[in-house]
């Protein structure tokens, strides 16, 4: 959802299917318990502690910035998510994959256990809800799952589903094991496939971005 006016309370909200199947049953289940913040669209170089008008229009340029409206696609909105991390917080957390990038052969596979630094007023710490891994084509993959985290969030998206078309797929879990695919005919005449690899801190929001190459096996 997103705020289309700022002068006014007018909040625009899309449901999933489940949300609009528990609004149609008009039984009072439709409540909206959690919600998240984001400021994917701030640009924060507009800010100018020199404008000649005074201190009140430095966030001038800012406030003015057209909002995205709300579409259903996490990997695309609400990247950058606003959290709240404990009081007296020096530095901000960052993942540690143990990877700037990730290289398989075909059908060879990798656990990836992620770390939270500057968390926690740990140097290095596992976060309590997990982490979400998002790879941005999921037919890169013949397995693509994770471990370590049993709610029921997790238990809905750690399905493996290829479709055979270029869509991404998320995934929940302390742990994460990738088996590239073992599908000749999706290389064509190249000898490498490239795609991303996101992962989400799910207590900090914490983010990392890397790539994930898997290279066509020669025998």
């Amino acid at each position: 959802m997103g705020y289309l006016n700022n002068s006014v309370i007018t909040v625009d909200a899309i449901l999933t299917k489940k949300g609009r199947e528990a609004l149609a049953r008009n039984d009072g289940s439709f409540r909206i318990t959690q919600f998240a913040l984001a400021d994917d669209e701030i640009d924060y170089t507009l800010f100018n502690p020199s404008h000649p008008s005074g201190s009140a229009f430095y966030g001038e340029a800012i406030d003015g910035m057209p909002l995205l409206e709300a579409f259903p696609d996490e990997s695309q909105i609400m990247k950058y998510k606003l959290t709240t991390l404990p009081r007296g917080t020096a530095k901000l957390p960052i993942i540690n994959l143990g990877y700037s990038a990730i290289t398989l052969k075909q059908g060879a596979q990798l656990a990836i256990t992620p770390q939270t630094l500057n968390y926690l007023d740990n140097e290095q710490s596992f976060e309590t809800s997990g982490y979400s891994a998002t790879i941005a084509d999921i037919r890169l993959t013949s397995d693509f799952t994770g471990l370590g985290i049993n709610t029921d969030a997790a238990t809905s998206q750690n399905t493996q589903s290829t479709l055979g078309t270029n869509v991404s797929k998320t995934i929940i879990g302390s742990q994460f094991n990738v088996r590239g695919t073992t599908v000749n005919t999706l290389f064509g005449s190249q000898t490498s496939l490239t795609t991303t690899l996101t992962v989400v801190g799910l207590d900090s929001g914490a983010r990392v971005t890397i790539p994930l190459i898997i290279n066509k096996s020669t025998t």
